[in-house]
C-alpha cells in the first residue's frame, strides 16, 4: 500500500503530478529513488527542467456558467503550442474545473479537483507530455445576479478575453461592449472608479508638461484640468466614444437599452511578462565554443 505521505514526497522531489508519482512508487515498490530513475526514464520529469523558462505566450480564456463566471490565463512558451488542439483542450478542462470548484483566484484555482487529482496536477501533466512550460495565472471569479446579464468575448482565438457584467439590457448589449473593452482596452470603469494615486500621478505630469511648454502661471491649472478630461474620456469606458457609433460614448449606448455596466475584466496574453529576447547568433556561437 503506497501512502499519501510518500506520494507528496516524490511529488515535492520531481514535480510530476500526484497518478504519475503513485504508479511510479507502486512499480518500485515504495522506493522513492527508484521512482525517481523510473519517472526519468518514462520521460515524466521533463515538467521539472521547463520550471525556469519564460511562458508568456497561450490563451486567455472564459467559462460562464449560470450567475458565475471564471476569466483565466494559461500561458505556453510558443504561441504554436498555445494553437494546437491538446493545448485548447488543456485550456477547456481547466476553465471547467476552476468553475466547479467556486475558487476565487490562480492559488485556490491551482488546487480545484480535476481529472487527475488538481488543476495543477493536471499543468504537471501537460508540461511533459506537450514539452512546454505551462502555468495558470490571473484566474478571477466574476459573479452576478438574477437580474443582470453577462457579456462575454474572446478575441484572436484567445488573445483577449473580456467578460463584463451589465444591469438591464441583454447578452447582446453585453457583448458589444465586451467587444469595445477588447478593441479600446479601458482602465477604468468611469471616472468615480479612478485610482486616486493614479490620478495625482497624472496631473503633476500633465502639470509639468504643460508648465515645460512655456504657458504662463495663471492659466496652467485650467490648462492641466482640459487635459486631464481629454485622458480620462480615453481611459474610462463609459466616456470612451462608441466603437461602433462614434457619435455616442459607451454610456450613451448602454442607457439607451436601458442597461447600466456594473464591471468588467479584460485580460490579454502575456501582460506583465518579461520576455526573454534571445540573441540567436551569440546562442550559436556559444554552443560552438567560439
Amino acid at each position: 500500500m503506497i501512502s499519501a505521505a510518500l506520494v507528496k514526497e516524490l511529488r515535492e522531489k520531481t514535480g510530476a503530478g500526484m497518478m504519475d508519482c503513485k504508479k511510479a512508487l507502486t512499480e518500485t515498490n515504495g522506493d522513492i529513488e527508484a521512482a525517481i530513475t523510473w519517472l526519468r526514464e518514462k520521460g515524466i520529469m521533463k515538467a521539472q527542467k521547463k520550471a525556469d523558462r519564460i511562458a508568456a505566450e497561450g490563451l486567455c480564456a472564459a467559462v460562464v456558467s449560470g450567475n458565475k463566471a471564471i476569466v483565466y490565463e494559461v500561458n505556453s512558451e510558443t504561441d504554436f503550442v498555445a494553437r494546437t488542439d491538446n493545448f485548447q483542450d488543456l485550456v477547456k478542462k481547466i476553465g471547467e474545473a476552476i468553475l466547479a470548484s467556486g475558487a476565487k483566484n490562480t492559488e485556490e484555482a491551482l488546487a480545484a479537483p480535476s481529472e487527475l487529482g488538481t488543476v495543477n496536477d493536471l499543468i504537471i501533466n501537460a508540461t511533459a507530455t506537450i514539452g512546454e512550460k505551462i502555468t495558470l495565472r490571473r484566474v478571477t471569479l466574476v459573479e452576478k445576479t438574477d437580474s443582470q446579464v453577462f457579456g462575454q468575448y474572446i478575441h484572436g482565438g484567445g488573445k483577449i478575453a473580456v467578460v463584463t457584467v451589465l444591469e438591464g439590457g441583454d447578452e447582446e448589449v453585453a457583448k458589444n461592449v465586451c467587444m469595445q473593452i477588447a478593441a479600446m482596452n479601458p482602465m477604468f470603469l468611469d471616472r468615480n472608479s479612478v485610482d486616486p494615486e493614479f490620478l495625482a500621478k497624472e496631473t503633476e505630469i500633465l502639470r509639468q508638461e504643460t508648465l515645460n511648454e512655456g504657458k504662463p502661471a495663471q492659466i496652467v491649472d485650467k490648462i492641466v484640468v482640459g487635459k486631464l478630461n481629454k485622458s480620462l474620456k480615453s481611459i474610462c469606458l463609459v466616456d470612451q466614444e462608441f466603437v461602433k457609433n462614434p457619435d455616442m460614448t459607451v454610456g450613451d449606448y448602454v442607457k439607451s437599452n436601458n442597461a447600466k455596466i456594473i464591471t468588467f475584466i479584460r485580460l490579454a496574453v502575456g501582460e506583465g511578462i518579461e520576455k526573454r529576447v534571445d540573441n540567436f547568433a551569440a546562442e550559436v556561437m556559444a554552443a560552438a565554443g567560439k
